[in-house]
């Protein structure tokens, strides 16, 4: 077998370095970082799940729809967040991405390498809410025979939403940042099928196919499909959910290295 160029080792080398530096960091800013992560999920669970459950609006049942809601939520916007604000800093802020510019790396590796950080980040974010869930919840149901089958299926939804999030920070104008992550994070949250079956949204209309449009949907219900016993409510089925992940990993990642290029150019 012919040996790698020197050209394809030296910039392998390159990319996991950068990588590694980035992992780096994290592991010295953990604190900011588990706070960032678990603090909304958090709450999240624990009105929704258990303060709503003890006052007798929300059952069991719900319980066992919220948690892989929640999990996916904290895979998805851990990849966006983590993806999009580094980008955005980096970009019109601290220049620091010009160090990893004039580092011997093809530039579409570099916008790759940002990709890869946020969806890391995203799947370590969305694996810490599932032993929350069972601390906060009283009928969390996760059963992990089907965990192999769910983590590839949250790999997927942090690599969309980190996707989406390079799209966000290439794209968007710095200065009007804070009204682009208000207009484009609440409703992200809010028609992601966290809280609630898509088929339940039969009777509303409008809303389900508008829904049906955020790439979230499909981490929600591709997990419930995994998790939800059998006579629970109807998810989408996983081939469907596999497929639009697929389709917006590749639409939005098109976008945002394409994106990326034209601001490294600039």
């Amino acid at each position: 077998m012919r040996p790698a160029p020197t050209g394809v080792r030296s910039a392998t080398r390159t990319f996991f370095f950068i990588l590694w530096r980035d992992l780096f960091v994290t592991g010295r800013e953990l604190g900011t970082f588990l706070a960032q992560i678990l603090v909304e999920p958090f709450f999240i669970l624990f009105v929704f799940g258990k303060v709503l459950g003890e006052l007798g609006y929300t059952g069991g049942a719900f319980q066992s729809v919220l948690l892989p809601g929640v999990v996916a939520l904290n895979a998805f916007l851990v990849g966006l967040q983590n993806t999009a604000l580094p980008m955005i800093i980096d970009f019109s802020f601290s220049k620091e991405i010009e160090d990893r510019l004039l580092a011997p790396i093809p530039i579409t590796l570099v916008a790759v390498e940002k990709l890869v950080f946020g969806t890391l980040r995203g799947i370590v974010a969305s694996l810490l809410m599932i032993p929350m869930g069972f601390l906060v919840l009283d009928h969390a149901f996760w059963p992990m025979d089907r965990f192999p089958a769910t983590l590839g299926v949250l790999l997927l939804g942090a690599l969309a939403g980190s996707a989406v999030g390079l799209t966000i920070g290439t794209l968007a104008p710095p200065r009007h940042i804070s009204v682009v992550f208000a207009v484009v994070l609440t409703p992200l949250m809010f028609t992601g099928c966290t809280q609630f079956p898509w088929h339940g949204l039969a009777g509303i209309r409008w809303f389900q196919v508008l829904c049906a449009l955020n790439p979230l949907t499909y981490v929600t219900e591709g997990i419930r499909d995994l998790l939800l016993p059998p006579g629970g409510p109807r998810s989408i089925p996983l081939w469907v959910d596999l497929a639009a992940l697929a389709a917006s990993i590749l639409i939005f990642g098109a976008i945002s290295i394409k994106g990326f290029h034209r601001r490294a150019q600039d």
